[in-house]
């Protein structure tokens, strides 16, 4: 017998250690967030040749304390070399895993043959992982991967739950990665050439302007085809005169969390080096949480969902991991419902207070609710803290971009902690 969705258990038993959680790190806050609230492992970038080179990477010299941060909290760290470079990005290419040989990670993520390539030559004893942009559907194109030296193989994600076990089971042992969660792309596997053309400036290449979420005027945009009359195939839906018809629904894979450990996945993969270090705890934490409890053999907890929905700014969908098509799981909260973070504790001060990077307003009227590892969010009610400007200044309201000093006594208060607004009172 073979594995279906409606069948799971006939999928081999969980795997003795549970998939690694692979988290993005878009800058050292980032990865200090991923590491606080469970990473197993993140994955990183410096220069021009990561896929997210426009925004979210280290500096070079940042790269030692980084991958020492790391060690420290026994994750590994994988550095992302997967753009699509052309001939003449090739000596940088080279300069690029040059540098990586003085301060190498635990890993390399590579999309193009010629870079893996190179790094064979410049760093042989890094192991190498493919990365979900060279689109790998089938098993023997991992075989291939696993003959030019690779050790893992981060897959499409465009595939079934069904696909994903066919290749588990003729894949001769490599490694599986995928993707659960996060954004999509219109194009297969991410590489998308929109930005391109109307940017010059290459997704391939780290550059992407994301034109997808770009709003568009429609003049006219619903259409059938014509062996379904009467059918509308594509419809673009206006806000304000304008539609983001090109833009993809968020992937969450949270539910099937258990299904992926038994298939033998050897790792779980957040999207997000460009997201915010607040969005990033509550995800983190979600899966982290989750994972966790499967190797217990419970549940999921009963408020990942809400966190995760809290988190997204566009619906979240099953994506094309369902035999059955794309199932939209929720929408993301109105602004009414949303309960935004407003703070990130940076250290405790010498007497006792506490040093926050203000995230979003913040008034002092409000109830709030700490953001600790295992999905616990105990509330901390308005009249139990106060805070003041970073120069003592007594506040009401503090706002983003500063920072301020806090006074509680909540004993989850610690260094790295998020804090969160809840419903402000009337």
């Amino acid at each position: 017998m073979t594995y279906t969705e409606e069948n799971p258990e006939i999928a081999r038993p969980i795997i003795k250690e549970m998939p690694e959680l692979l988290c993005p790190a878009g800058n050292m806050e980032k990865l200090e967030t991923a590491v606080a609230y469970g990473a197993d492992a993140v994955y990183l970038g410096a220069g021009d040749l990561n896929l997210r080179s426009a925004g979210a990477g280290f500096k070079w010299e940042e790269l030692p304390v980084a991958f020492e941060l790391c060690r420290k909290n026994n994750v590994q760290a994988y550095f992302c070399v997967n753009a699509y470079p052309k001939e003449k990005d090739l000596t940088k290419v080279r300069a690029d895993l040059e540098k990586l040989s003085k301060c190498p990670p635990d890993g390399l993520i590579i999309a193009d043959p010629g870079v893996l390539m190179l790094a064979a030559e410049i760093l042989p004893d890094i192991p190498v992982h493919i990365s979900t942009q060279a689109n790998t559907g089938n098993s023997e194109a991992v075989k291939f991967w696993k003959k030019f030296g690779a050790s893992r193989v981060n897959l499409a994600r465009e595939l079934s739950a069904s696909d994903v076990a066919d290749i588990a089971a003729e894949s001769g042992g490599m490694e599986l990665e995928m993707f659960v969660h996060g954004a999509m792309c219109m194009a297969i596997s991410g590489r998308c050439f929109l930005s391109a053309w109307l940017n010059d400036r290459s997704a391939n290449m780290g550059r992407c302007t994301h034109p997808c979420r770009f709003e568009y005027k429609a003049t006219g945009l619903r259409v059938e085809e014509k062996t379904r009359p009467g059918q509308d195939v594509w419809e673009a839906v206006e806000h304000d005169g304008y539609t983001e018809f090109f833009a993809a629904e968020d992937l969450c894979l949270v539910h099937y969390v258990r299904m992926l450990a038994k298939l033998g996945v050897a790792s779980l993969k957040i999207e997000g080096r460009t997201k915010s270090s607040s969005y990033l705890a509550q995800v983190v934490d979600v899966y982290r949480t989750v994972i966790d409890k499967v190797k217990e053999g419970g549940p999921l907890p009963g408020n990942a969902m809400e966190e995760l929905v809290n988190a997204a700014t566009r619906p979240l969908t099953t994506a094309f991991f369902k035999s059955s098509g794309p199932s939209t799981l929720a929408l993301p909260p109105s602004k009414e419902e949303r309960k935004p973070v407003v703070a990130r504790v940076l250290e405790q001060r010498e007497d006792g207070s506490w040093l926050l990077s203000v995230k979003a307003r913040w008034e002092d009227a409000c109830d709030v609710s700490l953001l600790l590892p295992g999905l616990k969010r105990p509330l901390v009610a308005s009249g139990d803290y106060s805070f003041t400007a970073a120069d003592g200044e007594p506040k009401d309201v503090i706002h983003s971009g500063t920072q301020a000093v806090l006074r509680c006594d909540h004993p989850g208060i610690a260094a790295g902690v998020f804090i969160r607004k809840e419903a402000l009172k009337n």
